[in-house]
């Protein structure tokens, strides 16, 4: 059976609208695909590091109620779990702010051994973490080497952008590592000051030869070395684009795992059209993952 394994970091998210919180859930962009893939039934773990405080088991139960295994969660004794306050503005797009506690990131639990039928998920500063930046990449490279599938998720915040001399090398090393890389427009302007697709998959295909580029509400496009492939974006009303992101990322892996599973080659048309539905059902809610009736309609 297909295994899911993503490496990332997670946080307790404060939703807040007109200044006033709305609702508090465990979240982090790996976390978030991992808990609805974990909601669709699939057969997932977690690879991340929280304190060993109240935040922290939330996070735990919170991945066990939604039917993924926490076996990889390491809990940092003394240490608090970070929290990120998430101001929606008028477009009900969010800012953030990150409370995180000043000990490094160890990741020193027990780890994942790989093989050729796992789907390895990973992305954001996690992956490129320094403090932690040879556990991080010694991992993808056994999962690389075993034969897994590998999806990045470039993930790059503008508040990096001072680091990128640093950083930039990891970006490019993971995408090496990647059988799939998505990012923003806005990622690839941080990291290459590139607005141009064109140009954008000329730099990342010398690393990765599939590149998935989203651009908010612009259409997607995706880059292989047969060409470019565009797809629009249905417009909706939202609620909250939290997950948006994620969830694209999590729907894209699950349309593969069904596609694989039923032994088809998947429409790269199948994969994009998954990734919107469930991207577009997180926007409807407060929540960061799919909604019980995604869950429900997709298993009929």
């Amino acid at each position: 059976m297909t295994r899911v394994l993503g490496i990332g970091e997670t946080v307790l998210d404060i939703l807040f609208k007109d200044d006033q919180p709305l609702k508090a859930v465990p979240g982090g962009s790996t976390f978030n695909s991992i808990v609805s893939l974990g909601r669709a039934g699939v057969n997932c773990a977690m690879v991340t590091e929280v304190g060993d405080d109240h935040v922290g088991d939330l996070i735990c139960n919170y991945l066990k109620e939604n039917g993924v295994s926490s076996e990889y969660v390491f809990r940092r004794e003394h240490g608090k779990s970070p929290i990120s306050l998430a101001f929606l503005d008028e477009h009900n797009d969010a800012q953030y702010v990150f409370y995180k506690d000043s000990s490094p990131v160890a990741l020193s639990g027990k780890l994942p051994e790989f093989n050729s039928d796992d789907v390895v998920l990973f992305g954001s500063f996690f992956a490129i973490n320094p403090a932690i930046r040879q556990k991080v990449v010694g991992l993808l490279r056994k999962a690389h080497e075993a034969g897994a599938w590998l999806y990045y998720d470039v993930n790059f915040r503008k508040n990096y952008i001072a680091d990128i001399p640093v950083l930039k090398p990891n970006v490019e090393e993971n995408m090496s590592l990647a059988n799939v890389v998505r990012g923003s427009m806005e990622d690839f302007n941080y990291l290459y000051g590139l607005s141009d697709g064109d140009a954008i998959y000329a730099q990342v295909s010398c690393y990765c030869s599939t590149l998935i580029l989203t651009d908010g509400a612009r259409p997607i496009r995706v880059y292989t070395p047969e060409g470019c492939e565009t797809y629009s974006v249905q417009p909706i009303e939202t609620v909250s684009t939290v997950g948006a992101g994620d969830n694209f990322n999590a729907g894209y892996i699950y349309a593969k795992i069904i596609a694989s599973t039923s032994h088809l080659s998947p429409l790269t048309s199948h994969l994009i059209m998954m990734a919107q539905r469930w991207s577009q059902d997180v926007c409807r809610q407060l929540g960061n993952n799919i909604s019980d009736e995604l869950v429900a309609s997709i298993h009929k």
